[in-house]
């Protein structure tokens, strides 16, 4: 096994243990499975039947149903019989956070249980406790104790089970030895997998959740690893970022952390976890899962192909075309920006830039940039400056007709840049060895592009790299036609660090997709995907024509906002670079998707503070349906709002309680009080004033 997956450079699915979850197969090179959850009360058997048959109907291959006691996991037996009355056999999940009799009585009932093993028999008070190392091994077996019964119920039932660490909800004891870590959320779900090994018992998936993308993707990595070394094996793992709030958010959230993963083979089935309806999530999972159902179909094909013809030169590389790598130059389970120096406002220290591709837009105007942040008052002669308002506009060969806001900088083909007259506002792009031979050249910026290894291409085959390696006046722009793009462009950056090329590198993604959620999807995993690794200075992404009007005449949807291409690529390029952490830019919400322990409407209570809260740039909100997703999974932000009784809200500042049982119909006002009373507070009106110019 190469690093944490079979190939960085080739798309090659992980090997993992074959699962049985009623009459679906996981794992073992299946198909990678999609599924969501319900949000009904489980109680009420009618509505929990009629959502999950619109669930299925939707594509869902599993549908998990929540069972916090005893007596919603004897009603999922009246569940699934109606389900089977009607036709339905698609496998039912158990979603068991506190009680382990609820789980032995569902586990007898349902194909699959989930389990969380910092909530399951662990104990969850937020303490912070010095354990000897007898004290820990007592607790182990303790676990060993009460879980063993379970292991023992699924094995003579033939029923699955998924472990199901979540950054957040880690146990007080793996707290106090590991801390808030991808390490600790490993060791948390691999205890739980020996004692089931050691009863022989492998009907297993494993999953480890996060709202941070970051988070997410680095535990998953280091789970596979930990298998690999312990056990020599790998079980199928369920992919998800918890808590990834609505809208445009929650889906670019969900395909960085789950995207990511799957560009490296690693995944056997997925959930987008949204503050929607449980049948909207399950196109989103299509829309994710079809790019590797494609890739795998390529796979086969170049391989047929390349088996049926002559033997292969010694100068061949994979059938991707990109050379292998025969030594990482970062840590996949660590984030470390990639080390560079700084080309005016690129690189080093500054956040990423973005770059607005203006190029098909004929005639640019100043109404033109109000996609992209800009809003010019022509009575005050001012500008406004939105918090996402790109840094640089590509204009291809048009100069500019009107005076710009300061803050923007215009990026054109070099016989445009000759024939511009202000050199400090427009600043030439050259194709990859043009810039070397060219005898114009800026003295403050030049953008340089590269193509990363489009088909077979040799490493040896980019010999103007070392010619502008280290040119304190030159940022590479990265992109690949290949097709396995991101790859390609990884593959890169690791080049350039191993010739120690510590320019700046701006990640250029292209999508020719059709639909929204398509185009959503693309530009957050290959970017997102190279981000969080720690590598890239700005972000570019573009659509080819027929794309840009498809997703200008879209509407009804409320994550799309009203505009052009232009502005609908801006907006997720700034959403991009906030899930990954990258650049802080907005407000962030870590909602769940709801289920049936929610004790308010979660789609309603979201969007109501959202409209009072979005100008509060950097603050991280949370907006939790019970106390099972409480305190402990909305450990990365703020401030929490938590459902805690019928119609009672508890307010969070971290993880302390500050207000509890706050009526709800006056708990969005306190929220706004406990934000003024923490300094977070700012008038909407003084964010507008500060952004004029």
């Amino acid at each position: 096994m190469q690093f944490y997956c079979e190939s960085l450079t080739e798309y090659k699915r992980l090997p993992t243990r074959e699962v049985k979850i009623g009459d679906l197969l996981l794992g073992n090179f299946h198909p990678i499975r999609v599924q969501t959850m319900t949000t009904t009360d489980t109680m009420d058997t009618t509505a929990t039947v009629a959502q999950t048959i619109r669930c299925i109907e939707a594509g869902a291959e599993l549908v998990r149903i929540t069972a916090p006691s005893k007596k919603e996991a004897e009603n999922l037996l009246n569940i699934k019989n109606e389900l089977r009355k009607k036709g339905y056999t698609t496998p039912l999940v158990a979603d068991i956070h506190f009680t382990p009799n609820a789980a032995e009585i569902a586990a007898r009932i349902v194909e699959k249980v989930r389990v969380n093993p910092g909530n399951y028999v662990d104990k969850k008070k937020f303490e912070l406790i010095e354990y000897t190392d007898a004290d820990y091994a007592e607790e182990i077996d303790r676990i060993r104790e009460r879980f063993t019964p379970l292991v023992k119920i699924c094995k003579e039932y033939g029923t699955a089970m998924r472990i199901g660490t979540n950054h957040g909800s880690l146990s007080d004891r793996i707290m106090s030895r590991y801390g808030d870590t991808p390490v600790g959320m490993v060791e948390s779900a691999i205890e739980f997998l020996r004692i089931a090994r050691a009863e022989s018992y492998h009907n297993i998936i494993l999953s480890m959740k996060s709202s941070n993308p970051q988070v997410m993707v680095q535990a998953y990595r280091l789970l596979v690893a930990t298998m690999q070394q312990e056990f020599g094996e790998a079980y199928p793992l369920h992919l998800g970022v918890t808590e990834a709030g609505d809208g445009e958010d929650g889906r670019i959230k969900s395909a960085v952390g789950i995207g990511t993963l799957l560009e490296d083979g690693l995944g056997d089935t997925i959930r987008v976890s949204l503050t929607e309806d449980p049948e909207l999530e399950i196109p989103v999972c299509k829309d994710i899962v079809k790019r590797y159902q494609e890739r795998s179909q390529l796979i086969v094909e170049n391989t047929e192909s390349t088996n049926n013809s002559q033997p292969s030169t010694a100068t061949d590389q994979h059938l991707t075309g990109i050379p292998a790598i025969q030594k990482l130059s970062y840590n996949p389970f660590e984030y470390k920006r990639r080390e560079t120096f700084a080309v005016n406002n690129i690189g080093n220290h500054h956040v990423p830039v973005v770059i607005a591709d203006f190029s098909k837009i004929e005639h640019i105007a100043p109404k033109d940039l109000e996609s992209i942040g800009y809003t010019y008052d022509e009575a005050t002669d001012k500008w406004t400056i939105a918090d996402t308002a790109a840094d640089y506009v590509f204009t291809g060969h048009q100069l500019l007709t009107f005076a710009l806001p300061g803050t923007l900088k215009v990026i054109v083909y070099p016989a445009a840049w000759l024939e511009a007259e202000d050199k400090s506002v427009y600043y030439p792009i050259y194709q990859d060895s043009g810039y070397v031979k060219s005898a114009f050249k800026s003295e403050e910026l030049n953008f340089v592009m590269v193509d990363c290894f489009n088909d077979v291409t040799p490493i040896n085959d980019y010999p103007f790299l070392d010619k502008i390696a280290n040119d304190k006046t030159v940022v590479l722009c990265l992109s690949s036609k290949n097709t396995f793009a991101m790859a390609a462009v990884r593959r890169m950056f690791v080049e350039l660090q191993n010739r120690k090329i510590d320019n700046p590198a701006i990640i250029i993604v292209d999508s020719n997709w059709h639909t929204t959620d398509e185009h959503l999807i693309h530009f957050a995993t290959e970017a997102g995907a190279l981000l969080l690794d720690g590598f890239g200075d700005g972000v570019c992404f573009s659509m080819n024509n027929k794309s840009q009007q498809a997703v200008v005449s879209v509407s009804g949807r409320n994550y799309i906002q009203s505009g052009s291409a232009e502005q609908f690529i801006n907006n997720t390029a700034f959403s991009i670079l906030q899930a990954t952490r990258t650049r802080i830019s907005k407000t962030e919400y870590i909602s769940c998707p709801s289920c049936g322990r929610t004790l308010f409407d979660l789609q309603e209570t979201t969007a109501k503070i959202r409209s009072v809260t979005n100008h509060l740039k950097g603050v991280k909100i949370a907006i939790m349906g019970c106390i099972v997703n409480g305190p402990g999974e909305m450990a990365d932000a703020d401030f929490g709002y938590v459902g805690s009784g019928p119609g009672k809200i508890t307010l969070y500042k971290g993880k302390e309680v500050v207000k509890r049982n706050v009526a709800s119909n006056i708990a969005v006002e306190e929220l706004i009080n406990l934000l003024k009373e923490s300094d977070a507070w700012v008038d909407s009106a003084q964010v507008t004033a500060a952004n004029n110019i």
